[in-house]
């Protein structure tokens, strides 16, 4: 299977190459040729057995595939568990059980797993991993590739625009590992990166690499919990699940998305988006139009401009198609602390700010009278946002281990310009 670039530029190339590379050469994101049919019935004994079965067709043509298995098992050796909520039919996809307490885990994991094997013996200089981030990807890559040979991370965050916890964990972990805090929004933290990526000189120089979700690597493992989840509702239930998806970047959602088309047992897809609401917007009609970043309570979806959407248009043929494959709901910041308020009461848990979008749209589709069984996708831990989530339900939040950890690390991170000529220079004094 080849890979193209969304813009058209250049020609297609394999999995191999598109993983290392990140962007496309002209910018544009990969896409495959196809997207493989699957025909699974069961879920696998564990979720990295799911991983493993659903990854397979991407892979029959890379150099990974004898190692396909041990990458899933290394990536996917912490649970997913669909909880069941008091309410019929209401259920919570939890995937914050990994060492940084966010979803992105499970595929930081994959790709660093994934680009360490596929990196050349012979080279003398560390490839650098950049990475923009909105609160959480930051500090998943940063554990994924964390003294891990041949590799440097290089990670953007908005200053001021993450929670103290999360600002901690992108901060400590030294080694090969630097934290920049951009004076800036996430999306210029995202045009900064994407304008190095396509540097041509400065990757001469800099051997970089991409662990945004605009890389394969991250976009395609993301399909396992969904796939797994799925497989075994289908399975319990005979019906297919539906999911409720916080949104941001659109990577987790558009995932959701590809795990349907390649014939998984998922019903309705629903975004989730905080009062950036370029996407909501768009589904109920408007046109497409990027704007500038809001600060809000749910800051890892703080994103004007979702780079996914560039991939979700190319699979469809007009705003029409694409606009009947899933609805989504913009949930402002008032909204948010009273869904985490009375979260307790009304669903049994205490959500990070992210949940607390999903579980409000959930509590619409209810009110609107859709009875059909639906997953919402629990993000992050309430602890990794304890300023926001204590005073709202009035008891603190107890760190999960690995969080706990990074937390009695200490942490450090340098001041960056929002500007892509600040980030090239730090590249080449790395």
């Amino acid at each position: 299977m080849k890979f193209a670039s969304t813009r058209g530029g250049g020609a297609p190339t394999s999995l191999d190459v598109a993983l290392a590379a990140g962007l496309a050469p002209d910018g544009g994101l990969y896409v495959p040729g196809h997207i493989p049919e699957l025909a699974l019935q069961h879920a696998g004994a564990t979720l990295a057995d799911t991983a493993t079965a659903v990854l397979a067709p991407w892979f029959t043509e890379s150099e990974l595939r004898p190692s396909l298995a041990d990458l899933c098992t290394n990536a996917f050796d912490f649970p997913a568990p669909l909880r069941p909520l008091p309410s019929p039919n209401n259920h919570l996809l939890e995937l914050f059980h990994g060492p940084t307490a966010a979803f992105k885990d499970y595929a930081a994991r994959f790709l660093a797993g994934c680009l360490s094997r596929l990196r050349d013996p012979a080279a003398t200089s560390p490839t650098t991993i950049l990475v923009a981030t909105s609160g959480d990807t930051g500090a998943a890559v940063g554990a994924a590739f964390h003294r891990r040979d041949g590799f440097r991370v290089a990670i953007l965050y908005p200053d001021g625009r993450v929670s103290p916890r999360q600002a901690h964990g992108l901060g400590c972990f030294g080694d090969n590992v630097s934290a920049y805090r951009v004076d800036g929004s996430f999306d210029d933290c995202q045009h900064m990166v994407k304008q190095a990526l396509t540097d041509t000189d400065l990757r001469t120089r800099v051997p970089l690499g991409s662990a945004n979700s605009i890389s394969l690597g991250r976009l395609l493992p993301q399909t396992a919990y969904y796939a797994h989840a799925a497989l075994e509702f289908r399975t319990r239930h005979g019906v297919p699940l539906n999911f409720i998806i916080p949104t941001g970047n659109l990577g987790n959602a558009l995932a959701c998305w590809l795990a349907k088309r390649m014939g998984l047992p998922i019903g309705g897809i629903v975004l989730a988006s905080n009062a950036n609401d370029v996407l909501p917007r768009y589904f109920n009609g408007d046109d497409y139009a990027p704007h500038a970043t809001i600060a809000t309570l749910a800051n890892a979806m703080d994103v004007g401009a979702p780079s996914n959407f560039e991939r979700l248009r190319w699979w469809h043929r007009d705003d029409a198609e694409l606009r009947a494959s899933m609805r989504a709901y913009s949930v402002d910041d008032a909204t948010i602390r009273g869904t985490i308020r009375q979260a307790t009461d009304r669903h049994g848990v205490v959500p990070c700010p992210h949940t607390a979008t999903g579980l409000h749209v959930l509590e619409q589709l209810r009110a609107a009278g859709d009875i059909r069984p639906w997953a919402v996708v629990a993000t992050a831990h309430p602890a990794k946002f304890e300023t926001i989530v204590e005073p709202l339900v009035g008891h603190a939040i107890e760190p999960p281990p690995a969080l706990a950890a990074a937390l009695a690390r200490p942490a450090t991170s340098a001041p960056l310009d929002a500007d892509g000529t600040a980030l090239r220079s730090a590249l080449l004094q790395e």
